[in-house]
Formats: structure tokens, sequence, C-alpha cells
């Protein structure tokens, strides 16, 4: 029986093999460009925004699993799910939405303490598991996005494990053309110092960064890992982009997976997208529309019902509520009629099902009372985020 001995295969015009053969014990590595379950990252084509579409306010506030932070601006600026023009590079590779930062007018320049800043955060077993040896600087993950500038100039960004002694990895853009779409790419190694916990805890980070004040740059090693220091976490970076007026940051196809190639992005149905932004948060009623939130109970006192709500999949940890709008913009039937609650709170919660106490009148004893929204504006809220 004859045999062929090759340290991997390769096609004629390609630059990576598509399988790499280990020398030592025989076992082989093959480069799935198109493997599903490969990303790492939620919502990177930032289809889902279940909280809004566009925001000035700071945090997580539009799309799923990306929050935009501001400190020290003098104009607020604006986070906004957008749509990806017709035409560009993106949009031929099934892009259809970015994340898109609008600046304000920041009139007294960059300072020490500013910063525009978007991220997203880990679990710690999504990457403990993901099949990354992040404790060997043989093993590699790759991060990969589009970015869009209206200025041209140089940008930052970092990973960062959270765990134990935390350690942050900077990289940067490369100097980006005006209104270009851009594809960024960094193959990250692991370190024999990092620690990811396999928990549902806070455990890594993604942070790309429109700017960062001098209060949070200084002398440090591009595509490197070093212990994290909150005042050094990227090299200082130009202001140009934060001093323009209406400038505008924008990114899509946001990519983390395991390997040194960077390969086509990992797009899931929307049913399956949006199933996984709801380990961390279900939206019901509001924008949705009227009827959409509905609950079935029963009251105990004339003036006291509980209304049971199972939540549609099971949440990272116990959820925080929130009433969206106020308890005038719901209504409970009884009996065949309509009444206005004076109060809708959260009473008992789990990861999987919610309990809320409705008070208002005209309620009877060990009746059963459905909870619905009126319009648009009231809804539930239900956050389980990292």
């Amino acid at each position: 029986m004859s045999e062929i001995k090759v340290n991997s295969i390769k096609g004629v015009a390609a630059s990576t093999a598509a399988l790499t053969i280990n020398n030592t014990d025989g076992t082989a590595t093959a480069n799935l460009t198109n493997r599903q379950g490969k990303n790492i990252v939620i919502n990177g084509d930032f289809r889902i925004a279940q909280r809004g579409l566009s925001s000035t306010a700071t945090g997580m506030q539009t799309v799923d699993r990306f929050a935009v932070y501001n400190t020290g601006v003098d104009e607020t600026p604006t986070q906004a799910q957008a749509d990806v023009a017709s035409g560009t590079t993106p949009y031929t590779l099934g892009f259809r939405k970015s994340l898109k930062v609008t600046n304000g007018n920041q009139t007294s320049g960059g300072g020490a303490a500013k910063y525009i800043w978007i991220q997203s955060i880990f679990e710690g077993q999504d990457f403990a598991t993901s099949g990354w040896n992040y404790k060997s600087d043989s093993s590699f993950i790759t991060v990969s996005f589009w970015v869009k500038s209206s200025v041209a100039q140089n940008f930052y960004g970092y990973v960062r494990t959270v765990d134990g002694s935390s350690y942050l990895y900077p990289f940067e853009t490369g100097s980006l053309s005006a209104d270009t779409w851009t594809k960024v790419t960094k193959t990250i190694s692991g370190n024999s110092n990092l620690q990811i916990d396999n928990d549902n805890g806070h455990g890594f980070q993604l942070n790309i960064l429109p700017y960062f004040g001098t209060g949070y740059t200084g002398t440090i090693s591009l595509n490197a890992w070093s212990a994290y220091n909150s005042s050094v976490r990227v090299p200082d970076n130009t202001a140009t982009w934060y001093t323009t007026n209406d400038s505008t940051f924008e990114i899509t196809g946001v990519q983390i997976e395991v390997g040194s190639v960077s390969t086509s992005f990992d797009f899931r149905s929307f049913g399956d997208e949006l199933l996984k932004c709801q380990r961390y948060c279900q939206k019901l009623g509001a924008s949705n529309g009227t009827y959409d939130c509905m609950s079935v109970g029963n009251a105990i006192y004339n003036t006291l019902g509980f209304v049971p709500h199972r939540l549609t999949v099971t949440m990272r940890s116990t959820p925080s509520f929130t009433l969206l709008g106020s308890a005038s913009d719901f209504n409970y039937t009884r009996d065949g009629g309509d009444y206005a609650p004076t109060a809708i709170v959260l009473d008992q919660a789990g990861r999987n099902m919610v309990a809320l106490k409705v008070t208002g009148s005209n309620l009877s004893n060990d009746e059963a009372i459905r909870l619905f929204n009126m319009n648009t504006t009231g809804g539930y809220l239900f956050t389980a985020e990292v």
C-alpha cells in the first residue's frame, strides 16, 4: 500500500492551506470557510435592535450586544442602527445593517478624560469552550470587521480578558480613507498569562475606539498582550475625528473566530440571531405594536393581581425589569370589561419565568385577568447583560 506524506494541502493560487497536518500525531486541521457557528460575536451584522433604532444616550441603547459609551463630550453623539448602502462591498457580501456613530460638535476639543467608545462584552464560557487554547502562543483567534469613517485617519481597538489578572491586546485599523469601507483583520495568539473562566460572567471584551483621550492612552506595544492598565490601553491617537463636527464612524460584519485565518462571515438566520440576543435582552410590546405584550394571571384581592410571564429563552441570569411607558399604557380585562392599572411592577423573577404584580381597581378575588399594552409605548424590557 502506498502513502503520500505532506505537511499541508493548499490551492495553487491560495495564500493559506486548506488542510494542515500535524507531523507529530498525524492529526489534521481544516480551514473551513463556511462552517456554521464559528462566530463568537452575537449580532455582528447588527440586524437586531430590540431597544430602539437611534439614541443619544450612553451605553447599550440600540443594537443588541453592543454599547456605545461617551463621556466629557460637549454635544452628545448619536448611536444608530443604519442601512448599509447598496453597491458597497459590505452590501454585496450580504450586510444590510451597521452600527453608526455620528459625532456631535465638540467645541472644546479633545481632552484626557473624554472618549467615544464601542464595546461588546462576552461570557467567559463563550471563549473557554470555543476550542481556542488561549494559554498557547501557537493557538489563535481572528478578529475581523468592516469599518468606515468620514474622516481619514488611523483608529485603535483592543481585546481584553477580565478574569484573574486582566490582560489586553491593542491593535490598529491602519489609515482609513474617508467614506470608504475597509476590512480590518487581526489574528491574535494566546498567552500563558491569560485566564478565562468557564462561566456566564464577564470574561472577554472587544473594544473599538472612535476616540480615546490621553487619560487612557500612552506608550504601549501594538499586537501584543500586556497587563491591563486602565490609564494606558492604546497608543496616543489623533483627535481629528473627534473634533470634526458631525463626523461618522460605522462598523459591520464583526466576527471573532478560532484560527489564524479570517473566513467568510457566519450569517445566521434572523430567528436564530434573535434567540441568541434574547439570552441577554427580551423586549415585548412598545414599538412592536398594540396587544403585543399580553399576559394572563389572577386577582388575589380587589386591588391586586399577579400575572406570570414565561420568557422566550432562558436568560443568562435573573433579569431586571423595566416597564416601558407607564401603567396608563396598559389595560387589564376582567369579567368582560377593560380597566386601567395604577401600577405594574416586578414581583418575582427567574431565568425562565417572571411574575408581575398589577395594582388597580375593579378587581375581584380569584378572578382571571388579562394584561395587555394599549399602544406602541407600553411594553416590557427584561435584561440580563454581562
